[in-house]
Order: structure tokens, then C-alpha cells, then sequence
């Protein structure tokens, strides 16, 4: 099976953020669940932006091309360009390909808006260094192409600023996920090859296994509101000198998803969701947070497996 863009430690980013939200806004929690499951899917509506930007950008050159060549005083430059760009294999692959352009379709992805910044863009790109050396240099080959493609989105299209607000502004959930879908499309590039033609399917599943991954976070999402009392109580007899009220809300969550994970999913070990949840402290609170609720799990852990309540199938998923 083909592995997806969003793994489970994502998936606990999205129940995090769904959680936070619905009990910042006090939502029904059937719209929770249905905003939570539509971030989630929105992601590959971005992943398919990015792509096709990358695409409009080889499109500016194309038309450049041809505007210069109906010049009044046209020059030799200008009417035998050098097509080693819009030749590119990546671009043609982008350009051509058959279930790439249907998912576009489908999905209404849409740039004619943006033509004056994905003509900065391009102009950006056409002036760098990177641009100028890659087309100096004769011949072209796949491995050429697809390393020149993967330099200039890294280092151009994927920071370009203007493109990081016009996401911002289209969904409120793109921010906070370009990161990973330019991982994605980086991956993507990566794994194409020369053999692909204009029906072979380069583009990443957003889930390994879709149905198994949603079961999880929606599972997740109710289980961590509806046993919130519970929860808390046994957080708040673990977390000495300190009420709940004086704990940060966001550390509050990440520990009653994780002790929602120790009680309510057998098949996810122990020390998976210790670790997933001390690296969602990292990431997503403070330096002293992750300390702190990394010695409240320790002790819930530790009290737990002492009582028998933790109940997980399969050999050495307690350890």
C-alpha cells in the first residue's frame, strides 16, 4: 500500500486543533467533527495547488516565449528561444498528465487570479542564478530536469510570500498545512521517473489507509469530549500543587488525548503514545510544557499499569 501524505502523528494535529477549537467556541459536536474532517481533507486540495502552481509558473514561460517572438523588432533570441525550461520533464509531466489535470479540474483549482505574482514569480526565477546556469548548460537529461525542478521550488515557489498569503486568505486550515504538502510535492518530484507518461499516476494519496485513519481521529475527537470529567480528574490528582484552571488549555488537551489513547485504543502501545504526545508538546506549546507534561504522563503511566486499567492487545504494547 502506498504510503499517504498524512501519517498519525498528523492525524493528532488535526484532533488536537478540532478538540481546542470546539471547546474554545463550545460547537455542536457533530460540527467539530464535520470542520475536523474537512481540514483534514482540504489538505490534498492544497497539495493539487502547489502542483498546479508550479505548473503556472512553466505556463508564464511558455506565453513569454510567444509574446517575445510577436515583437515589432524581434531578435534572433526572440524567435529561436531556448525551450530547455518549458521542455523540462517534470513540467511536460506536469503539463500532460492525464489524472493530474482531472483532479485539477474536479477540484476547481483555479490561479488566473494570481497572473501578476505568478509573473513576479517567474520573473524571479527566470533572473536567478539557477535558472541562468541550467539553461547554459547543454543537453538535457530526466535527472537534470527533476533536480533542477526540485532546487527551484524549494528555493523560490515554495517561500514566495505572496503565494503564503493568497493561502492564508483561500482556508483557514492552509496555514498551519503548507509545510507538510511542500514536503509532499518535493516528494512527489522525487519519485517520478522517466518511464511516467501522460496516464501514469505520480500524484500521493492523502491517507495510507483512509478508513482506518478517519475511524482513529474521529474516535480520538469524541472520546477526549466526552470523557473530558473523567479525564481531568485523573490529570488533576497527577499534577501536584497545580489546579487544571492554571495549566495552559492547550496542555490540558495533548494530556487528555494521551491518557484517552492509554485507557481507549488497545492496538496503539504504550510508548507510542507517550512519545507522540511529549513530541506534540514540543512542537506545538512551550519548552516547560513539555516537561511538565512529560512528568504528568510518566506518573498516569505508571499508576495505570499498576491498577491493570490499561488494556492493550498484542505482545509488548504495554511496555
Amino acid at each position: 500500500m502506498q504510503e499517504g501524505m498524512i501519517n498519525r502523528r498528523y492525524l493528532r494535529v488535526k484532533g488536537l486543533q478540532a478538540i481546542y477549537a470546539f471547546e474554545s467556541d463550545n460547537a455542536d459536536m457533530t460540527v467539530g467533527e464535520k470542520n475536523m474532517i474537512t481540514s483534514i481533507n482540504k489538505i490534498y486540495d492544497l497539495y493539487l495547488y502547489v502542483l498546479e502552481l508550479t505548473n503556472e509558473v512553466a505556463e508564464k514561460a511558455r506565453r513569454n516565449i510567444e509574446q517575445n517572438k510577436e515583437k515589432r523588432l524581434a531578435t534572433d533570441e526572440d524567435l529561436n528561444p531556448n525551450l530547455k525550461f518549458i521542455n523540462n520533464h517534470i513540467v511536460q509531466l506536469l503539463d500532460n498528465n492525464v489524472l493530474f489535470r482531472a483532479e485539477v479540474e474536479k477540484k476547481k483549482i483555479n490561479w488566473s487570479l494570481e497572473s501578476d505574482n505568478i509573473k513576479k514569480l517567474w520573473r524571479q526565477i527566470r533572473e536567478s542564478d539557477e535558472y541562468i546556469e541550467y539553461m547554459e548548460k547543454p543537453g538535457q537529461s530526466f535527472e537534470e530536469d527533476q533536480e533542477f525542478m526540485i532546487k527551484i521550488f524549494k528555493r523560490y515557489i515554495a517561500s514566495f510570500e505572496v503565494i503564503h498569503d493568497f493561502f492564508e486568505d483561500k482556508s483557514i486550515y492552509w496555514t498551519d498545512d503548507l509545510a507538510l504538502v511542500i514536503l509532499n510535492v518535493i516528494k512527489t518530484f522525487k519519485n517520478m521517473t522517466p518511464e511516467m507518461g501522460e496516464h501514469s499516476n505520480f500524484l500521493l494519496p492523502l491517507f495510507k489507509d483512509r478508513d482506518d485513519d478517519l475511524k482513529f481521529v474521529k474516535e480520538l475527537f469524541k472520546r477526549t469530549i466526552v470523557n473530558k470529567e473523567s479525564l481531568s480528574d485523573r490529570i488533576g490528582q497527577n499534577t501536584t500543587n497545580w489546579e487544571l484552571e492554571r495549566i495552559a488549555k492547550l496542555d490540558v488537551v495533548l494530556m487528555r488525548m494521551a491518557l484517552c489513547e492509554l485507557l481507549y485504543f488497545p492496538s496503539i502501545p504504550v510508548k507510542v503514545t507517550f512519545n507522540e504526545y511529549i513530541e506534540l508538546a514540543k512542537d506545538y506549546s512551550t519548552p516547560k510544557s513539555k516537561v511538565f507534561i512529560n512528568g504528568v504522563l510518566d506518573k498516569l503511566v505508571a499508576k495505570l499499569k499498576k491498577s491493570g486499567e490499561i488494556s492493550k492487545t498484542g505482545r509488548g504494547l504495554i511496555e
